[in-house]
């Protein structure tokens, strides 16, 4: 009796521990119980996860899609926009959850729908402006996705303000920013020949670069006039044959280009330490290039200087 009643006592002063001991217990109980009833939940889910899928792949195109994940469902990435999971169900409300999942993505890609297009389009242009030439190219051959994005006009737009000039920002292109960019590349790098041509002193690369016609004309910077192309030519020869080659240091370049003409003005420099050349080339498209029909040539006087610098080119 003794120690039914020590044990009573006892009992009665650990009674908030011996309590929570058995909900504990009950709650280890329960974990286990779900912890093996998953699996089946799972197995029983699988058809309707299946018939979602099936679904999927019916909305989507047989084509590629287009998209920059894989599309056999190895990345996360991929696993999550064809709806599955890595781990099993959670149960039917889950399961309807994954196939509205499904169908929005199946509408997302049927309407041309994007991460990148729900982006603010500022948001896009400013990214994208942080590109050059080459990288801006390159992105636009990723996908389907990122050329619309690599195409945008404000993106080339802002690249051409970048790389040339803001002194064209009103002009409306034809065939937008993308193609005028593309074009006054171009025209720079034909300008560029043209003073790779002095450097080399080669007559016959200068026949050519200039276009067979009587309107042509080059003023030196003597400040002479020659018109016609043979006079051209023969004005060049002279300067080859009297006048060292000369490495120029251009600066300020500055383009305008319409679809059959372009003009290109700039800042030359022979020596850094005297005064400059104010140089003008205008060009003409025909039979596919570039072509040099008047080159003007004038030394910049700086503080009163009057002296005369007389160099061909």
């Amino acid at each position: 009796m003794e120690i039914a009643y020590s044990l009573s006592i006892a009992l009665q002063s650990h009674q908030p521990l011996v309590i929570a001991t058995i909900i504990t217990l009950l709650s280890l109980l329960l974990a286990v119980r779900s912890f093996f009833k998953r699996p089946q939940k799972s197995n029983a889910s699988g058809p309707a996860t299946s018939a979602g899928k099936e679904k999927a792949k019916e909305a989507t195109p047989s084509s590629s899609c287009n998209c920059s994940f894989s599309c056999n469902g190895t990345s996360d990435s991929a696993a999550f926009l064809n709806g599955s999971s890595a781990g099993p169900a959670e149960g039917p409300a889950e399961e309807g959850m994954v196939t509205a999942d499904v169908a929005k993505v199946v509408a997302e890609r049927q309407s041309g729908a994007s991460m990148m297009e729900q982006l603010v389009p500022e948001i896009t242009t400013h990214a994208l402006s942080y590109l050059d030439y080459p990288s801006l190219c390159r992105l636009s051959m990723t996908n389907s996705l990122m050329r619309k994005a690599a195409n945008d006009d404000n993106a080339w737009k802002a690249l051409y303000h970048k790389d040339f000039t803001l002194e064209q920002d009103s002009v409306t292109p034809v065939n937008g920013w993308k193609a005028y960019y593309a074009a006054t590349r171009a025209i720079m790098n034909v300008n560029t020949e043209f003073f790779n041509i002095i450097g080399d002193r080669s007559l016959p690369a200068m026949s050519r670069f200039w276009m067979k016609s009587d309107y042509v004309k080059c003023v030196h910077a003597s400040g002479e006039l020659f018109s016609g192309y043979s006079a051209v030519i023969q004005s060049w020869q002279l300067a080859f044959n009297w006048e060292q080659g000369f490495d120029f240091q251009v600066r300020d370049v500055r383009a305008r280009v319409l679809p059959d003409i372009a003009w290109v003005t700039m800042k030359t420099y022979v020596d850094m330490d005297i005064a400059a050349f104010n140089m003008t080339n205008v060009f003409e498209f025909h039979h596919g290039r570039w072509y040099l029909v008047h080159h003007h040539s004038t030394v910049m006087l700086a503080d009163g200087d009057v002296e005369q610098h007389i160099v061909h080119g």
